[in-house]
């Protein structure tokens, strides 16, 4: 600040070109330090410092629905990309026409369970379908979950009689991905239903470790919605939205525009959100969430 002041003070008593640009240049630099600061003091819930686990899952529609869920995973990635975050995908099962049956993502990085849990719900994208002849429009879903990756010493029980494991053999839409071993894991926990998987390690032993990682998250995560509606019962609250719920709508025809239906903010570049560019409609959200307003 007292930088910029002085800059300030220097362009007051003469113009000049390039220490205006400077000045420009770093204010909007402090002014975006500014905002991470203040965004970081809403991440102060347990394990919002933690790494996060995002599961990708195409809705009804069928190619449709699996290109979004696609175009889903790319917007993550290219997220986390810009932030300077690390992205490891644990398991990615791609159809053979188009798109993605699911995915599982590990995101490495300062708060990436804090950032990311703002995105939890159903994402929804009108559009005119790229696989329609006719090119009429169709609406497209896709789910996303995110769960922390837990420290070793987090107490989740699992009862290794209640887990079905299942192996198989990896694979994709052919090339590099195909694997000729039946390396790829599949757990299935009975009681709750919850089925993880990966693929994406070069041993049956890692991929096992791996899922296991990835369950652990989401059995973490339905503990907290259970917790969360109890209290909401005993309140006599409404469920809070972002629990499975439409959470964001993409419209690309008749106009263009995403909406967050929780917190009303809209963007008109659909293409540079789809790019990644996410982090207003994280913040607004996590302002939400605390203040009960955007």
């Amino acid at each position: 600040m007292e930088d910029l002041q002085a800059l300030a003070d220097l362009l007051e008593e003469e113009k000049d070109p390039e220490l205006e640009k400077e000045f420009y240049s770093r204010s909007t630099e402090l002014e975006k330090n500014i905002r991470d600061r203040l965004l970081l003091l809403l991440l102060n819930e347990e394990y919002d410092d933690s790494n996060a686990i995002i599961s990708i899952h195409p809705g009804a529609g069928g190619l449709d629905s699996q290109d979004w869920a696609e175009m889903i995973f790319r917007m993550y990635l290219r997220w986390a990309e810009v932030r300077g975050f690390k992205t490891q995908v644990l398991e990615l099962a791609e159809d053979d026409e188009a798109g993605i049956k699911s995915a599982t993502i590990l995101v490495t990085g300062d708060h990436a369970y804090g950032y990311l849990k703002s995105e939890r719900g159903v994402h929804r994208l009108v559009r005119i379908s790229p696989f329609d002849t006719a090119k009429r429009r169709h609406t497209s879903f896709a789910s996303l979950n995110v769960s922390p990756e837990l420290p070793e010493d987090v107490e989740i029980e699992i009862n290794p009689e209640d887990l079905r494991i299942d192996t198989f053999r990896s694979g994709g839409a052919g090339g590099q991905h195909v694997n000729m071993t039946d390396s790829a894991v599949r757990i299935t926990h009975i009681p709750t239903g919850i089925v993880v998987s990966c693929q994406n390690q070069r041993s049956q032993h890692m991929n096992r470790h791996s899922a296991m990682l990835v369950l652990r998250g989401r059995l973490f995560e339905k503990m907290l919605q259970e917790k969360q509606e109890e209290m909401n019962l005993i309140q006599g609250e409404k469920k809070e939205i972002g629990w499975g719920s439409q959470i964001r709508s993409y419209v690309m025809h008749p106009y263009t525009m995403v909406k967050d239906h929780r917190t009303n903010l809209e963007k008109g570049n659909v293409q540079g959100v789809l790019d990644g560019d996410i982090d207003d409609f994280i913040q607004s959200f996590l302002r939400f969430r605390k203040r009960g307003k955007p």
